[in-house]
């Protein structure tokens, strides 16, 4: 008799065991999959601010050709622009040190004195406003509350004239490259998510240009 109590009791302990093992198994495998979700949403959002950053570059790009050029007329493709010479973009803006973003500070390259000049400094654009601005692309609710958080900044510099080639477009072998002078523009963009003075997610990306007098 006792012998069978033995067993009965040793099976009980050991389904005990098991039922325990099984659970902290399950357990683990719920947190695991939890975090996989949680680093892919991270990595989603991660890249779609890296985007967002790309676009303030091009945005800037853009503000400094239509200045030249004068503004893309969509309806025919030309430019609305008066005959003369181009006039470029000179640093006639002076920095605000008490007003500085959280974009700006995030190039340590910049200079914080109030003495700095640049072009141009556009911030807290929607990039859904860029994006889709007669809500025509994106139609779910959900998915434009979440574009909606990100938004983008940029600002310009002209940092003086310098000589570059201009490359002919010919295979030629009677095609030459010749140089000319124009001006440098260092461009400095961010993306972000989130509160703009406080963003959750800030990805700053810089690039040069150079425009023919």
């Amino acid at each position: 008799m006792s012998k069978n109590k033995n067993e009965k009791g040793f099976t009980l302990v050991l389904s005990l065991v098991l039922l325990l093992a099984m659970s902290l198994m399950g357990g683990s495998l719920i947190v695991i999959a939890s975090s996989d979700h949680q680093s892919n949403n991270s990595s989603d959002e991660y890249q779609q601010t890296f985007y967002v950053a790309e676009t303030a570059l091009m945005q800037a790009e853009k503000s400094l050709i239509d200045t030249i050029l004068g503004p893309l007329n969509i309806a025919n493709g030309n430019r609305n622009t008066n005959p003369g010479p181009k006039q470029l973009p000179i640093n006639e803006l002076t920095l605000d040190t008490d007003k500085l973003t959280p974009c700006y500070k995030s190039f340590r390259n910049l200079s914080r004195s109030e003495n700095f000049k640049y072009v141009e400094h556009v911030k807290s654009k929607k990039f859904l406003d860029l994006f889709d601005p007669d809500e025509a692309i994106v139609t779910d609710d959900n998915e434009r509350k979440k574009l909606s958080e990100f938004t983008y900044e940029y600002f310009s510099v002209n940092s003086g004239t310098q000589i570059y080639k201009a490359v002919g477009s010919s295979l030629k072998k009677t095609s030459s490259t010749a140089q000319r002078q124009g001006s440098t523009f260092k461009i400095y963009g961010c993306g972000m998510m989130g509160d703009t003075s406080k963003p959750e997610i800030l990805i700053p990306l810089e690039t040069i240009i150079v425009l023919s007098h």
